[in-house]
C-alpha cells in the first residue's frame, strides 16, 4: 500500500503546540474574568464584557523551550481521561477475548440476513448502538469479510457492506450518549454532567440512522435492479471473504453481555443521581472486565496479557489526548487563549447563538480532517469552544453536540483515518468510489445537523440541553 504523505495526527498536534507558542509572542496578552457557574460552584465560566489586556508588569514571555516543558504538564492535566482510555481499552480486549462481543455481532448479522432491508436496518441499529455506547469501530473490522460475503450472496456489493458498517459508525459517534472516547471527554471539558441529555441523544441516533438507512437502501435497490450500476462492478470478489470461526452464542457470553449493559445503565443512573464521574466509570469497567474473566474461565495470566495488550493498543490515543491537552496549556501559559476566544466572539458578535452553533459545527468538521482522533479533537477544540459558547449564548450541551456532529459524520470518509482507509482496502473499494457513495449522504446528514443545532439552541430546556 502506498504510504500517505499527509502528516500524522501526532505531527499535526505537535505542530499546533509549537504554533501556539509562536502566537504567544505575536498576539496581545489578555484575559476574561471568570465567575462560578450558577448551581455548579465547582465550575467557572467567562464573564462577557470583561476582557482586558494584561499589563506589562503581569505579562508572561514564554521561554523558547516552554512548549517542551508544557508536554508533561499537558499529559498530567489529561491524566483522568488517559487512564480511562487505557483501562477501557484493556477491558474491551477482555470482552473480545471472551468471545462475547464477536459472537453477539456475528450472530445478529447472520440472523438479519433474510432480506436486504432487514439486514441493512438491523446492522445500522446494531453498529450505531455499539458506537453510541462505547465508541466501537475497530471491533467491526473482523466483520467485514462476513458482511461482504453475505452482501455478494444477496446480489448486493461491497459498497453496501461498507455502508452497513461505517455509516452507523459515523452516526453513532456523532450522536453518542455514553462513548467514553468522545462525548464523555467533551462534556467533561464543557463542565456539564457526564452522559446527560441521554433521551435526546437516543432520539437523534434513531433520526440520523433513518437518513442513513434511506441512503444505503436506495443504493442497494438500484444495484439489485441493475448490477452494472454498482460502483465496484469491475472489481473481482471471488476470493478473500471467508467467515470467521467460533462465533457461537453461549450462556456465558450472553451473561457477559448482560453484565456489560447493566454496568453502562448503572453508571448513567449514578452519574445523574449521585454525580458519579470518571473514577466510578473506571471502577465499573474494571468490574465488568473482572466478571468477564471469571465467567469465561480465562486464566489469570491470559487475562493479564489480554488486558495489557488491549491497553497498549490505546497508547496512540492516550498520547494524542495528552499532546492535544498541551495546546491549551501553552495558550494559557502564554496568556493568549482568552485573546483567541475574544477575537472569535467579536467576529460572531451580533450574529446570534444560532449562527454561532452552526459555525462551531463547521470548525469541528474541518478539524476532523486533520485530527481524526475524537478524543484528541475534543482537547484541541473544546477548551476554546466551551467559553465561546458562553459568550455567544450557545448552551454548553449544544457546543458538545456541535463537536460530536463535526467529529462523527466525517469519520466515515476522512482520508487521514487509518481505520477507514485500511478497511476500504480490505473490502477492495477504491477511496474515490467510496467518496462518491458517501458524499450525498454527508450533505443530507449535515443539513439535518444544522436544523438540529438550531432547534437545540431554541428548545434546549425542553431537550435537557440547557446546561
Amino acid at each position: 500500500m502506498k504510504k500517505s504523505r499527509f502528516p500524522d495526527s501526532l505531527v499535526l498536534i505537535f505542530s499546533i503546540i509549537i504554533l501556539a507558542q509562536v502566537f504567544s509572542y505575536v498576539l496581545p496578552h489578555g484575559e476574561y474574568n471568570r465567575v462560578p457557574v450558577p448551581d455548579h460552584p465547582g465550575r467557572t465560566q467567562v464573564e462577557a464584557g470583561t476582557y482586558n489586556h494584561v499589563g506589562e508588569d503581569d505579562k508572561v514571555t514564554l521561554a523558547p523551550w516552554a512548549f517542551l516543558m508544557a508536554l508533561p504538564e499537558g499529559l498530567a492535566a489529561a491524566q483522568d481521561i488517559i487512564f480511562l482510555v487505557f483501562l477501557v481499552g484493556g477491558v474491551i480486549a477482555l470482552l473480545r477475548e471472551s468471545g462475547a462481543i464477536d459472537a453477539a455481532l456475528h450472530g445478529a448479522v447472520a440472523r438479519l440476513g433474510r432480506a436486504p432491508w432487514i439486514l441493512i436496518a438491523g446492522t445500522l441499529i446494531l453498529f450505531g448502538v455499539g458506537s453510541f455506547t462505547i465508541g466501537m469501530g475497530e471491533e467491526y473490522v473482523p466483520l467485514i469479510p462476513i458482511i461482504v460475503t453475505m452482501c455478494l450472496a444477496m446480489k448486493l456489493d461491497s459498497i453496501v457492506a461498507m455502508g452497513m458498517i461505517w455509516v452507523p459508525y459515523g452516526i453513532g459517534w456523532a450522536c453518542a450518549g455514553t462513548n467514553p472516547f468522545g462525548v464523555v471527554i467533551a462534556q467533561g471539558i464543557a463542565g456539564v454532567p457526564l452522559m446527560s441529555g441521554q433521551l435526546t441523544r437516543w432520539v437523534l441516533l434513531l433520526l440520523f440512522l433513518l437518513v442513513g438507512f434511506q441512503h444505503v437502501y436506495a443504493y442497494a435497490r438500484k444495484i439489485l435492479k441493475d448490477p452494472s450500476a454498482s460502483l465496484v462492478a469491475d472489481i473481482d470478489y471471488s476470493t478473500g471473504f471467508e467467515p470467521p470461526h467460533d462465533v457461537r452464542i453461549t450462556w456465558q457470553r450472553i451473561l457477559i453481555l448482560l453484565i456489560f449493559v447493566a454496568g453502562i445503565v448503572g453508571f448513567v443512573y449514578g452519574a445523574k443521581k449521585y454525580e458519579w464521574y470518571l473514577t466510578e466509570l473506571n471502577a465499573i469497567f474494571l468490574a465488568i472486565g473482572g466478571l468477564a474473566v471469571i465467567i469465561s474461565r480465562m486464566t489469570p495470566n491470559s487475562a493479564a496479557r489480554t488486558f495489557i495488550r488491549g491497553a497498549s493498543e490505546m497508547t496512540a490515543a492516550a498520547l494524542l489526548i495528552g499532546f492535544a491537552r498541551t495546546i491549551e496549556v501553552v495558550l494559557s501559559n502564554g496568556q493568549i487563549i482568552d485573546t483567541i476566544i475574544y477575537s472569535i466572539a467579536s467576529t460572531l458578535e451580533g450574529t446570534g447563538p444560532y449562527v454561532s452553533a452552526v459555525g462551531m459545527l463547521a470548525v469541528q468538521t474541518i478539524c476532523n480532517f486533520f485530527i481524526p482522533s475524537g478524543s484528541g479533537q475534543a482537547y484541541v477544540t473544546m477548551p476554546i469552544m466551551s467559553p465561546l459558547a458562553t459568550l455567544t449564548g450557545v448552551p454548553q450541551q449544544v457546543a458538545v453536540l456541535a463537536y460530536q456532529f463535526g467529529d462523527g459524520f466525517t469519520n466515515m470518509v476522512v482520508p487521514t483515518s487509518a481505520l477507514v482507509m485500511g478497511t476500504l482496502a480490505l473490502g477492495k473499494i477504491p477511496y474515490t468510489r467510496w467518496v462518491r457513495f458517501v458524499t450525498p449522504l454527508l450533505l443530507k446528514l449535515f443539513a439535518l445537523a444544522i436544523i438540529v443545532l438550531i432547534l437545540a439552541v431554541k428548545y434546549g430546556d425542553a431537550w435537557g440541553f440547557n446546561a
